[in-house]
């Protein structure tokens, strides 16, 4: 399917739009705006800055990305697995490290989508990303736990070490701050999934904990101050850009970039799923680097599209991509309406939003899928990913994950197939063809499997019984892949039986393995003439040449 413009989708989008889509995207809009709400609060704290830097995140993320985003259910604003990345970004340079590197990653969005390189994205295998998705959900968790047991420890180097410090002793917890989170999660579990739909239990949860707090007043740390305005005065400005030293930032924002682009389509690709409609990737991107780029300017954090919302507007009714705006406007009144209220909320209650939506965000799924079909490699991967996620820096995490999956990924299909046999009389003589003699100086080598560099060893093992005396067919109909190796091999192969006076002829060789040898010259060098389609037919030739 070509490639469609942002002008062409919103012709689509809005072709035959009435009053009744608008109320139905209205009425999604403002749902998708109560899930949003506990959740935008939550990934402001946790980024490394403030629940009002989460709001306003949502709201610009929501109009901006909202309107260029490449599909109409795509809804973005912070999220969980940019918080985790965000919270170390924070701990190093600040909120200015943040929004310059969130700057950069908005260029580089940009850049990827212009230069239609979304696809490539899609290379990334899928142990990789559920293991990286794991990894992110424990650091979440674990950044949670201060607030959920009320108490303040020293900051870690990593989740790991932070993990250790609880278990030194010399802790007092506060209950207060344990009861109130209890509820939350109490409420988010066992809170109906058909009611959900109507009241997110993240929201009620928040409710009734920030409601008890302020009945019995418990000494417990709140959110604070929700500034009444768009523009937090806390923001990036053109002066505060450091251009001398935007080197220092590159790691952090190419990882927001590969985050960013990851999560936003993947969103897509399980929206696409749930509504039959197709993203276009690069759009996407374009519309997320834009965003991003925005973002900085208003006091945000870095936005991606978000699962969770998105998929609760699909199943809201939603019908275009005004069910973004929507959600963006009812956020944006709730800062101005509702912001003396969620100032009291308690840090425990949001604490226990974060964790129950961590344990959520793993792909339980694909992880069973995987571990209860034993399969080692993609286990292997998604384990060595989940494991340097948590220990090491989450760009190094993609990285090696992906270099261990490819590493797997070549192990298993340079398992290449030889098998060489004399001529079966009985089966041709099945097939209607009677060899006048029996062709004892013929063997044929049936080969199964892409030959390339990495399974060169196998295939000269396989061949090196063979003296290059008499006739050897080679059955190339199973080798779909030649590389510079494999026609490297291939012609000593050819030269060796050359040498010794024998001759090599090939069967059923596909189109683009035969355009590979003739590139290389040996097609001329072995002659077309040894060349055939099937077989049988080189059999039959073989044999009028010994005659």
């Amino acid at each position: 399917m070509p490639r469609r413009s942002l002008k062409q989708l919103y012709v689509s989008e809005f072709s035959g739009y009435n009053l009744h889509k608008l109320q139905q995207d209205l009425m999604a809009g403002l749902t998708v705006a109560a899930v949003a709400l506990p959740l935008a609060l939550a990934f402001g704290v946790v980024s490394g800055a403030t629940a009002s830097a989460g709001l306003v995140t949502a709201v610009i993320a929501g109009f901006f990305i909202g309107a260029l985003s490449g599909a109409p259910f795509q809804i973005s604003g912070p999220t969980g697995a940019m918080s985790a990345v965000l919270i170390v970004l924070a701990q190093k340079y600040g909120l200015n490290g943040i929004w310059v590197a969130g700057l950069m990653s908005g260029l580089f969005l940009t850049i990827i989508g212009i230069l239609r390189l979304g696809r490539f994205i899609a290379f990334i295998p899928s142990p990789v990303i559920t293991g990286f998705t794991s990894g992110i959900a424990l650091i979440i968790f674990i950044g949670q736990i201060d607030n959920f047991l009320g108490v303040k420890t020293a900051a870690a180097e990593s989740s790991v070490l932070k993990v250790v410090n609880y278990f030194k002793g010399g802790l007092v917890v506060d209950w207060h701050a344990i009861i109130l989170a209890g509820i939350v999660i109490a409420t988010m579990i066992f809170w109906p999934k058909k009611w959900n739909a109507r009241f997110p239990s993240s929201l009620l949860g928040i409710i009734l904990a920030t409601g008890l707090n302020l009945l019995v007043k418990w000494p417990v740390n709140v959110i604070g101050e929700i500034p009444q305005s768009l523009m937090l005065a806390e923001r990036l400005h053109i002066a505060d850009i450091p251009w001398a030293d935007l080197g220092q930032f590159l790691g952090p924002a190419l990882t927001i970039t590969a985050l960013g682009a990851i999560e936003s389509l993947l969103c897509g690709t399980v929206a696409s799923n749930m509504t039959g409609t197709r993203l276009q990737a690069n759009q996407e991107l374009i519309g997320q680097g834009i965003g991003n780029m925005v973002i900085p300017f208003f006091g945000g954090v870095p936005a991606t599209a978000a699962i969770a919302r998105s998929s609760v507007g699909i199943k809201s009714g939603g019908q275009t991509r005004l069910v973004s705006v929507f959600h963006a406007l009812g956020l944006l009144l709730s800062m101005f309406l509702l912001a003396p209220v969620m100032a009291k909320i308690p840090l425990a209650a949001l604490a226990g939003v974060l964790m129950v939506t961590a344990y959520r965000m793993n792909e339980w799924e694909s992880i069973r899928f995987m571990f209860k079909k034993s399969f080692k490699t993609a286990i292997i991967a998604f384990s060595i990913t989940m494991l340097a996620t948590v220990a090491l820096d989450l760009t190094q995490a993609i990285l090696i994950g992906s270099v261990i999956a490819v590493m797997l990924f070549i192990n298993q299909i340079a398992q290449i197939d030889i098998v060489i046999k004399d001529i079966d009389h009985g089966k041709l003589h099945d097939k209607g063809i009677d060899l006048k003699n029996k062709c004892e100086h013929v063997k044929v080598a049936y080969i199964t499997g892409p030959l390339f560099f990495a399974a060169i060893g196998f295939f000269n093992e396989a061949f090196a019984k063979l003296e290059g005396e008499g006739t050897l067919i080679l059955s190339m109909r199973g080798v779909s892949l030649i590389d510079t190796a494999g026609v490297e091999a291939i012609e000593k192969l050819y030269e060796k039986f050359h040498a010794n006076g024998g001759e090599m002829m090939f069967a059923g060789t596909h189109d683009n393995a035969f355009h590979m040898l003739d590139r290389a010259g040996l097609v001329d060098k072995i002659g077309k003439d040894n060349f055939f389609w099937s077989s049988d037919q080189a059999i039959l030739e073989a044999e009028q040449r010994s005659a």
